[in-house]
């Protein structure tokens, strides 16, 4: 099997992973959806609709949300 490492990530796919984490959609800003967690302080901004978000701004977000 060969193992390629990913370079971006759909913001759909990424929402979908926070949601399982247990965010939940709090309010939309125009093309930023806020995200807040019943259990974790602050809040987690997320670009959609955007097709390919880079490695870096992913591993930012998940860091953020603890994921």
């Amino acid at each position: 099997m060969l193992c390629v490492p990913y370079t971006y990530m759909t913001s759909a796919e990424l929402i979908r992973d926070m949601q399982r984490a247990g965010w939940r959609l709090d309010r939309v800003n125009g093309s930023h959806h806020v995200f807040k967690h019943p259990s974790r302080p602050g809040h987690v901004v997320v670009p959609h609709p955007k097709k390919d978000l880079g490695l870096g701004l992913v591993k930012a977000i998940r860091r953020q949300a603890g994921i």
